[in-house]
C-alpha cells in the first residue's frame, strides 16, 4: 500500500508554543468518524467539525480511506480556514474520521495536529483524539519516545507496534493496545476498512453513536449528529470500543471495569448548549445552574447581565429565580475565533474588547450582576469587570455557576500548572478583591451537580475538589515530550 496523500503544508520545527495562557478552561478537542458506502463521507465529516469547532480551533483535519488507499488533509486554523470544495474533493471513500484540535499535550505546529497516521504491515491506521494520557512520560520510556510530541502520536506509535508484533484486525490489535493507556482518551481510529470508536474506562470525555441512511457516525457530541441528519442511537459506554465494518456494529469491552468519571465541565462549559449529554441538555442543565446560583447568591441588584455565550442560560436561570431584569449587556464579535496574527502590545492590553464590548447606554448607572460559567486565571475576567465599570455600572457583583476552580487537570484541559490558577489558595474575598467587585459568588458543588440531572457519582470533580479519580503525573508539563 502508498503512504497517504498529505495535502498540508511541511513540519517548522522552530515554530514555538504561544506563551499565553487563556483565562478559560482550554476546550477538549472534537473526534468524529463516518462508516457509509453511499454517503460522502469526507463531507459529512466537514460538517460534523464545523459543529465541533468550539473544542479546539488550533488545527483541524480529516481522514479518508477508499478501502485501498488513505488520504489525509490537515493543517493549522478553522475548520472552515483548512477545507475547501478543492480539498474535500480529493477526499474520496467509504469511511472517514476528523478533529478538532485543542493542545493539552505538545504545542501548536502542524506536526501535532490530527489525525495520526501509522503504516503497518502495509496497512494504514489514522487515530484521532480527545483528552490526555496521564501515563505519557512512562509510555514515551517504554516505546523509546522516538519522533512523538505530543501522547496522542505515542498512542499511535502503539498500536502500530502492536499490529506490527502480533498481527490481526485493527479491533484485535486494539485490544492488546488499549489497555496501556492511562488517563482521559476518546478516540475514533480506522484503518483501510474498519472504523472503531472507543472511551477509556472512566469515560473523561464524551462520545455518541448515531445512524445515517445505509451507514454509522461516532461524534463527541450529539450536535454533531443533528447537523449532518444523523439519528442519535447511544452514548459510547466507558470503557467500550464501537467496532464498525462491512458486518456492521459490535461492541467490545478491552478494559477492566472502572467507575465512570464524566468531566463535569462538559456540562459547565466545553458541550454546546444543543448537546445531549448523559440524557440531559445542556442548555437546561445550564439554566438550572443559575437557578441553583440565584437561590444560594441572590444580590440586590438591577440587572442580570450574561456573560456571552456560555454565561447566557445560567443568567437566564439565575434572573428568572431572582426576579432581577435580565439583559444583554455585552456583545459579542461573532468573527473573531482563533487568529495566528499577533495583536500589538497596546491592543493586547485591551483585547477582551476583540471578542466582547459594553452597552453604556444599558450598564450607565446600574447595580449589574454579572454571570459567567467559570473563573481559570482571572486575567481576562479583571479586564471584563472593569470594562463593564467604564461603561458606567455603578456596582459590579459576579456570580459563578461553577465552584472555584483551584486544581489543575490532567485529563484534556491546559491547566496543569496550579499556580496560574486565580482560586488557588486564596478565599473567595481575595479573588473578589482583585477582581475588583462589589460581592462575588460561585455555585456550590453539590448545587452544581444536583443542577445536571444526572448520577451524581458519575462525574470528575478533580479541578474543583482536588479528588482525582487516576493516579496523576508529577508534571502537568505539555510540552513533556518535545523538551525531552
Amino acid at each position: 500500500m502508498r503512504p497517504p496523500a498529505l495535502h498540508c503544508r511541511p513540519v517548522l520545527e522552530t515554530e514555538l508554543p504561544n506563551p499565553t495562557l487563556p483565562d478559560r478552561p482550554g476546550e477538549a478537542c472534537g473526534v468524529f468518524g463516518v462508516y457509509s458506502q453511499q454517503a460522502e463521507t469526507a463531507r459529512l465529516t466537514y460538517f460534523g467539525l464545523f459543529a465541533l469547532q468550539h473544542r479546539g480551533q488550533e488545527s483541524a483535519g480529516i481522514a479518508v480511506s477508499d478501502g485501498e488507499r488513505m488520504t489525509i488533509v490537515k493543517e493549522l486554523g478553522l475548520v472552515s480556514q483548512v477545507f475547501n470544495e478543492t480539498t474535500l474533493s480529493a477526499l474520496q471513500g467509504g469511511i472517514a474520521i476528523g478533529h478538532t484540535r485543542y493542545s493539552t499535550t505538545g504545542s501548536t505546529v502542524w506536526h501535532n495536529s490530527q489525525p495520526v497516521y501509522r503504516q503497518v504491515n502495509g496497512n494504514g491506521i489514522a487515530l484521532s483524539h480527545n483528552g490526555n494520557l496521564t501515563n505519557t512520560a512512562r509510555l514515551a520510556d517504554e516505546i523509546g519516545k522516538l519522533f512523538a510530541t505530543t501522547d496522542s502520536e505515542l498512542m499511535a506509535e502503539v498500536i502500530g507496534q502492536t499490529m506490527s508484533t502480533h498481527g490481526g484486525t485493527l479491533a484485535e490489535t486494539l485490544e492488546k493496545a488499549l489497555p496501556r493507556f492511562e488517563g482521559a482518551f476518546t478516540l475514533t481510529v480506522m484503518d483501510l476498512d474498519t472504523l472503531v470508536g472507543v472511551r477509556d474506562p472512566h469515560g473523561f470525555r464524551p462520545l455518541c453513536l448515531g445512524r445515517i441512511d445505509d451507514g454509522w457516525v461516532l461524534a463527541s457530541e450529539t450536535a454533531a449528529l443533528d447537523i449532518i441528519g444523523a439519528r442519535y442511537e447511544r452514548e459510547v459506554e466507558p470503557g467500550e470500543m464501537v467496532v464498525i465494518d462491512g458486518s456492521g456494529v459490535r461492541s467490545l469491552h478491552p478494559f477492566a471495569p472502572a467507575p465512570q468519571r464524566l468531566c463535569l465541565f462538559e456540562f459547565v462549559y466545553f458541550a454546546r448548549p444543543d448537546s445531549v449529554l448523559s440524557g440531559q441538555n445542556i442548555h437546561a442543565a445550564r439554566r438550572r445552574m443559575g437557578e441553583q446560583l440565584g437561590i444560594e447568591a441572590p444580590a440586590d441588584a438591577d440587572l442580570v447581565v450574561p456573560v456571552p455565550e456560555s454565561g447566557i442560560p445560567a443568567a437566564q436561570g439565575y434572573a428568572a429565580v431572582t426576579g432581577i431584569t435580565y439583559t444583554d449587556g455585552l456583545v459579542k464579535n461573532r468573527y473573531v475565533g482563533r487568529t495566528f496574527i499577533d495583536p500589538a502590545q497596546s491592543m493586547r492590553d485591551r483585547g477582551i474588547r476583540m471578542k466582547l464590548n459594553p452597552l453604556p447606554a444599558v450598564l450607565g448607572g446600574q447595580r449589574v450582576v454579572l454571570v459567567d460559567d467559570s473563573i481559570v486565571r482571572g486575567s481576562t475576567t479583571r479586564q471584563l469587570v472593569r470594562m463593564v465599570r467604564d461603561a458606567g455600572a455603578a456596582e459590579v457583583h459576579l456570580r459563578i455557576s461553577s465552584p472555584p476552580y483551584r486544581w489543575p487537570c490532567f485529563y484534556g484541559m491546559d491547566t496543569g500548572d496550579r499556580s496560574t490558577l486565580l482560586a488557588a489558595g486564596r478565599s473567595v474575598d481575595e479573588i473578589a478583591g482583585y477582581l475588583d467587585v462589589d460581592s462575588l459568588a460561585y455555585l456550590e458543588l453539590d448545587r452544581l451537580l444536583a443542577a445536571t440531572g444526572a448520577a451524581v457519582e458519575g462525574f470528575c470533580t478533580a479541578c474543583l475538589s482536588g479528588s482525582y479519580p487516576t493516579e496523576i503525573p508529577l508534571t502537568g508539563d505539555k510540552y513533556i515530550l518535545e523538551r525531552s
